[in-house]
């Protein structure tokens, strides 16, 4: 049973030896949401809707989550650097004919949208970040504060199998902790929702994958950011976070972005991290105002 509405239509697309699977609906100027961990696409079911009157709105697993591709993690974990999910994303939207689009991407997504945006700047018209700051900086300016907030940045990237086999052992608890710990008013989860996620997370394949993704971004992922360090997104760039959420009380979010991005602009949402799901209406109005087709 589909959480969406009928009109979004489920497809599964191979893009270089990697199934991503994705929903489509509406009809406008393209617009690609990305989700975070531990979702699926289906974080942004009450957002989508209203933005597919205005735009063709494609809603995609990321490879590793949800329904879409998981490779098996190799050295290095380059299968899920930043670089490679977005050119995912990337060679799906040129399949459904889209050669330039806008991106939304809340938590991970959001990191595979920014560097799309610099891998892709041809390809991404507009961008929108749903509460992160940069991975670099987020690195770079660790400290206690960061590593007791983000703990589950360096447990996912933990070797010799730690995480893998501890998350196997009790997924639904993992997914569900994670999510309960990081929620503050506005709407609450929707339990058939979460019983996806548990459903997708609880794949041993999704498992690796997902620690192989935060292996990535201490790792390969550095690698990239700090060669870019000082070539700004060119693209205008939306940032919105949860005034609730460890972003919203830890950073100065426009200050940060501003140094990573030309064209900046964005604001707190009473919100703590999982803005569509807390925050529907609210993010599908900020965001149907910056991607409104002129």
């Amino acid at each position: 049973m589909s959480l969406l509405p009928e009109s979004f239509v489920y497809h599964d697309i191979d893009v270089g030896g990697v199934r991503i699977h994705c929903a489509v609906g509406g009809d406008g100027p393209p617009l690609l949401l990305l989700h975070g961990y531990p979702q699926t696409h289906l974080i942004w079911r009450r957002v989508a809707p209203p933005l597919a009157t205005d735009h063709t709105v494609v809603l995609a697993d990321l490879r590793g989550y949800g329904d879409s591709s998981k490779p098996v993690p190799t050295e290095n974990d380059v299968e899920y650097s930043k670089r490679a999910m977005a050119a995912d994303q990337v060679s799906l939207m040129r399949s459904l004919g889209f050669d330039r689009f806008g991106v939304v991407g809340h938590d991970r997504g959001g990191r595979v949208g920014h560097r799309m945006a610099l891998d892709a700047p041809d390809a991404v018209e507009r961008l929108a970040v749903l509460d992160i700051v940069p991975t670099r900086h987020s690195f770079e300016h660790a400290d206690a504060t960061f590593g007791l907030g983000y703990f589950h940045w360096f447990f996912l990237a933990a070797g010799n199998g730690i995480p893998e086999r501890l998350l196997a052992a009790e997924p639904d608890f993992w997914i569900r902790s994670r999510m309960n710990s990081r929620h503050h008013g506005g709407a609450p989860f929707d339990p058939a929702a979460v019983d996806e996620y548990v459903r997708c997370f609880a794949d041993p394949a999704a498992i690796a994958a997902s620690c192989a993704d935060y292996r990535a971004a201490a790792g390969i992922d550095l690698v990239h950011d700090r060669a870019d360090a000082g070539r700004p997104v060119a693209c205008p760039l939306l940032v919105l976070w949860g005034e609730h959420s460890f972003v919203g009380r830890t950073y100065a979010v426009l200050d940060v972005w501003r140094e990573y991005a030309a064209d900046v602009k964005g604001w707190a949402l009473p919100s703590d991290h999982y803005l569509p799901e807390e925050q529907p209406e609210l993010v599908a109005t900020a965001i149907g105002e910056f991607f409104r087709p002129t």
